[in-house]
């Protein structure tokens, strides 16, 4: 089936005088303080499946995010009606919703200071992928999903690519005006094998969505997608064939795929601080990375060095300013493995004595209040090639893709399985492993870390779901993760 979305016009304009108008009401109103945010989003989505286009879609959305702080209680409205009449509308439902939080708040905001900024920001992109024509990019999708297929056992083959621009536009009443242009492009293979009651999937350049990052189309092409076609084909058809592992306490290599959902899980979530305050439960939980434990915990080996990272180029996780203005910052996490910073808001920084805040506060669009959220959590590479990793392992394993993760509501408990694994003997690279699953504890897990390559084996990935907030929001965040070793965990074969 085919899917079909279209639009009588992709063009954006960015609505400065309602803006302005909106602004100007509030101030009147002798509020503490005032943003609005006025966000647009283009999004392409194209799958192919089994040679067949399966869905083309291209949705725009656009609005406006206003929000209101009056004697310490936030108000909070969205509307897409730009308009000056629906603006001053919201405007005045939002300072309604402050006054009446203000009645029953025992803990009144305050805000870190802030600098405000006029601004103007563009990411860097080569093609406009909403410029190549659609025959074009269906081609490529139809060429590496035909690479796909073959073999009796290939049950399924799925090629897609998904493009986003957003154009955001935030003005404060403390005199902030920031306008960024952000694109993002992607593409990304599955293929599926069965023999028997025997199944197996193999994700390139990645699971769960492929990969994204913050380019042009020039990124779609560099990913080689049938090249990589033809590799996860063959390794599928592999996995059909391997043994599990064997149950063990043994060193585990992960390369920078899993590097990548191991960070996510065990370190992202656990550092955003309003989870850690308790204004961020209901969803996933709390952290055990108190405020007691800031600069005083050991949360890994002295191989671990992790940042949050805002400013590097190809991010998704990336920007200039986030949702409250602040501007993009690279933030120490983890120092050698000692525990030394948090993903912060302005809000949560001065409730934890911080002298401002490290720019991590972003919503998933215009009718979303923004949350802390990840950046471009990463961990910074080391000095070891993966040979060195390997050459003193006399028996372990090399894990590659996730596949599925499990960890509790305070980020400590954990389980992961990968598409795939390698047993390494003697430092060397053997054969292939099928379902290998391995679990830990978050601090005892990093503590085991015995080793991280150099920066040639670093690799910048990017996760457009990360799930949080109650409605829900999806974000696009960012991990740049080597190949890590750690030795004395438990790994087994998955049910």
């Amino acid at each position: 089936m085919t899917r079909v979305s279209t639009l009588q016009s992709t063009e954006i304009r960015i609505p400065r005088e309602v803006v302005d108008q909106a602004l100007h009401y509030l101030k009147r109103q002798h509020v503490n303080y005032a943003d609005v945010r006025f966000e647009s989003l283009l999004h392409e989505s194209l799958v192919v499946e089994r040679q067949h286009v399966q869905s083309i879609s291209l949705s725009h959305s656009a609005g406006l995010g206003i929000r209101v702080l009056l004697k310490g209680s936030w108000g909070f409205v969205c509307t897409p009606h730009l308009t000056i009449t629906a603006i001053r509308s919201a405007a005045s439902r939002a300072l309604a919703i402050a006054k009446a939080s203000a009645s029953i708040n025992r803990q009144p905001v305050r805000l870190a200071p802030l600098e405000p900024a006029k601004a103007r920001y563009r990411s860097p992109w080569a093609i406009d992928p909403f410029e190549v024509p659609l025959a074009k990019k269906l081609d490529y999708l139809l060429w590496a999903n035909a690479t796909l297929m073959g073999p009796e056992a290939i049950q399924r083959a799925t090629s897609h690519m998904d493009f986003f621009k957003r154009v955001k536009f935030f003005c404060s009443t403390e005199g902030a005006r920031i306008e960024q242009h952000l694109l993002e492009s992607g593409a990304g293979l599955e293929v599926v094998a069965q023999q028997g009651d025997e199944v197996q999937t193999r994700s390139y350049p990645n699971s769960h969505h492929g990969a994204l990052a913050q380019r042009g189309y020039e990124y779609v092409k560099q990913l080689d997608l049938v090249g990589g076609a033809k590799r996860i084909q063959q390794e599928a058809l592999q996995l059909l064939r391997a043994d599990a592992p064997k149950a063990a306490v043994t060193t585990l290599i992960l390369d920078p795929t899993q590097v990548v959902m191991q960070l996510h899980e065990s370190c992202g979530h656990p550092i955003e601080l309003d989870r850690v305050l308790g204004q961020e439960l209901s969803y996933a939980g709390g952290s055990f990375l108190t405020p007691d434990r800031l600069g005083h915990f050991r949360y890994g080996s002295e191989h671990v060095n992790i940042v949050a990272d805002a400013t590097i180029a190809g991010g998704i996780g990336s920007f200039a300013y986030d949702d409250e203005g602040v501007p993009a910052q690279r933030v120490d996490i983890v120092r050698r493995g000692q525990f030394v910073g948090y993903l912060t808001s302005r809000e949560s920084a001065a409730r934890l004595g911080l002298a401002a805040s490290g720019g991590a506060m972003r919503a998933e669009g215009w009718d979303a209040l923004p949350l802390i959220r990840m950046t471009n959590v990463n961990l910074e590479p080391g000095e070891a090639t993966l040979d060195e990793l390997l050459q003193d392992v006399k028996h372990g394993y090399l894990l590659s893709t996730n596949k599925s993760w499990s960890i509790d509501d305070r980020r400590v408990n954990f389980q992961f399985t990968t598409e795939l694994g390698w047993e390494i003997t003697n430092g060397t690279l053997g054969a292939v492993v099928k379902n290998p699953l391995y679990t830990g504890m978050t601090p005892k897990f990093w503590g085991r870390c015995t080793g991280v390559s150099n920066k040639a084996s670093w690799q910048l990935w990017g996760v457009p779901n990360c799930a949080k907030g109650e409605p829900m929001q999806l974000m696009h965040v960012g991990h740049g993760a080597p190949y890590a070793r750690f030795d004395g965990v438990q790994i087994a074969p998955a049910a």
